[in-house]
């Protein structure tokens, strides 16, 4: 039961990641400007800076949620 609960609470983080990422995506897409605009008075930064820091962040998010949830979800999956 215990490697049942797990691999269960390793979907559920797959799911509830990849939505904030999907979210995250949109939200940079469509309201671009408005977040620039937001975070350009707090901190110093070009377009092009803001762009590649979200852009990397969205890739190591991404790697993160492969390797700590999708990887070890799929091992158990294969285990039992």
């Amino acid at each position: 039961m215990a490697l049942e609960m797990i691999r269960d609470a390793l979907a559920w983080c797959i799911v509830i990641n990849w939505v904030f990422l999907l979210w995250w995506f949109l939200f940079i897409t469509l309201a671009h400007d408005w977040m620039y605009g937001f975070h350009s008075k707090w901190f110093k930064i070009s377009t092009e800076s803001f762009d590649a820091v979200h852009y990397a962040g969205m890739a190591l998010f991404k790697i993160g949620i492969i390797l700590f949830n999708l990887v070890p979800y799929l091992a158990l999956r294969i285990v039992g």
